[in-house]
């Protein structure tokens, strides 16, 4: 009996040219492979332009844009934090979102993670 996959063969001029497995495939069968693509670095996009995963978690779960861009770029908060020159704790306030953060601390929070001061706030 044949197994139904979840294979497909994209064909060119009538010949086999790709085949579209499933990820979960793919990572068993070249596990290697799979280690590089999980640590790529997320897209930023140029200007002011938002992802549409960070505008979900912002919209469809709630969390605050700093937050949210932070989980996109798969960054913790202390990597966030080091990099922006303070503390966890006063990272974990800013994201927050109770207050109203001073601009100073806008500028530092995008830089830390190579965002326009635009896509941040």
């Amino acid at each position: 009996m044949i197994e139904p996959t979840n294979i497909q063969t994209i064909y060119q001029q009538g010949v086999p040219a790709f085949v579209v497995i499933p990820f979960q495939d793919f990572v068993r069968e070249y596990p290697q492979a799979a280690k590089f693509l999980a640590c790529q670095k997320p897209r930023i996009p140029d200007g002011d332009a938002i992802p549409h995963e960070v505008v979900d978690l912002q919209v469809e779960k709630n969390i605050p844009l700093v937050r949210a861009w932070r989980e996109y770029l798969g960054m913790t908060q202390n990597e966030v934090a080091a990099r922006a020159g303070i503390t966890q704790a006063a990272l974990s306030q800013m994201e927050s979102g109770e207050k109203k953060l001073r601009k100073a601390s806008r500028e530092k929070l995008a830089k830390a993670m190579d965002l326009n001061i635009e896509q941040v706030f």
